[in-house]
């Protein structure tokens, strides 16, 4: 199968309380949102630009065997974004009021890296990769 991975979905116990986070707080910008008629409204949310939107999935928005395990709970959701600088996302993010796991981002053989959870306690790292060289000829 070709393709990518466009949107995810997150649940979170309110709505509006979640954009408000994730833009005032995280830095993310609202890419849509709408309300069809006979549906849930629909809100996502991700970093500048193209790529990977997160919508916020309001709990309890629909009930009934029809809907999906993952969006009856809260906190189901892990990710990672990749960013240029760690520290200066973390210097930003942590001045707007996010708090992270620990004082200050930590380093690995992998990258730099940094971990918060939302409101809803869904989890999120910042991770800055290293700078690649390609090896000797």
């Amino acid at each position: 199968m070709e393709g990518k991975v466009t949107q995810v979905t997150i649940v979170v116990k309110d709505q509006e309380a979640a954009l408000e986070f994730y833009i005032q707080k995280v830095g993310f910008e609202k890419k849509t949102d709408f309300s069809a008629p006979g549906n849930p409204r629909w809100v996502t949310v991700g970093p500048s630009g193209p790529g990977l939107e997160i919508s916020l999935y309001q709990l309890g928005a629909r009930t009934g065997p029809q809907t999906p395990p993952p969006l009856r709970e809260l906190g189901n959701g892990m990710f990672v974004v990749t960013v240029s600088d760690v520290r200066k996302a973390f210097d930003e993010m942590k001045s707007r009021g996010v708090k992270f796991r620990a004082e200050k981002p930590a380093e690995q053989p992998w990258g730099t890296y940094a971990e918060f959870s939302d409101p809803d306690g869904n989890h999120f790292t910042i991770l800055q990769p290293p700078a690649w060289t390609p090896p000797p000829s």
